[in-house]
């Protein structure tokens, strides 16, 4: 939902933190892969109760992901190989995270996690599904012109996954009733992504017909 409005403020410290990568030649995908690296750390410091460190771990991350894309668009390496494996390893890192908290706390925290991850399928496969029909049909995304594919709006993007994941890290003893409550949300998403998608796809392919 804040995505429209946060991503155009990352920007520019992102492709300034890019210009520096790419004097030392670092490619897009090594930043993708170190990225993931360093959020999978997560997983072990989460399980062993380590919340701050694993915090880190997770913004981290996060600044990675923004800055593979900032760097490919700099250096034209942007491409399809790079796009996928940024989106592959994000859901496993986003996963990883939950899974870190329900190790940490099973008793009070591994029905809330498995909701969550329920619900993160649902966000996960509606973008990707609709990202394959948009490429296939060569349908626009006018305002994230910086995505590799075709992003579909929701309730809860990847600014409001951020946030969740660090509510979860700051106030741990109340990761069950946040994962509930974020689970909600990503069923919403998930609810308005296929309505949306569905709706959007039908008129394209009924003003396809009709101009054919």
């Amino acid at each position: 939902m804040f995505d429209r409005w946060t991503m155009p403020l990352t920007q520019a410290p992102l492709t300034r933190l890019a210009r520096g990568l790419a004097r030392w030649r670092v490619r897009p995908d090594q930043v993708t892969v170190a990225a993931f690296l360093m959020g999978m750390l997560a997983l072990p410091l989460l399980a062993l109760g380590w919340y701050l460190p694993a915090l880190v771990a997770i913004l981290l991350n996060r600044l990675g992901d923004g800055l593979d894309g900032a760097l490919a668009r700099l250096t034209g390496e942007v491409s399809d190989a790079g796009g996928f494996l940024d989106i592959g390893l994000d859901f496993v890192f986003y996963a990883a995270v939950v899974l870190g908290f329900a190790l940490a706390e099973p008793a009070a925290n591994a029905l809330a996690a498995a909701f969550l991850l329920f619900a993160f399928i649902g966000t996960g496969t509606s973008f990707l599904a609709f990202a394959i029909m948009a490429t296939r049909h060569g349908l626009e995304r006018p305002r994230f012109q910086q995505k590799a594919f075709y992003y579909l709006h929701g309730l809860t993007e990847g600014t409001e996954t951020v946030l969740a994941f660090v509510l979860f890290c700051l106030f741990p003893g109340h990761f069950a009733l946040l994962a509930w409550v974020f689970g909600a949300a990503c069923l919403i998403t998930t609810a308005t992504r296929l309505w949306g998608g569905h709706r959007t796809l039908r008129a394209f392919e009924q003003e396809r017909r009709t101009s054919s």
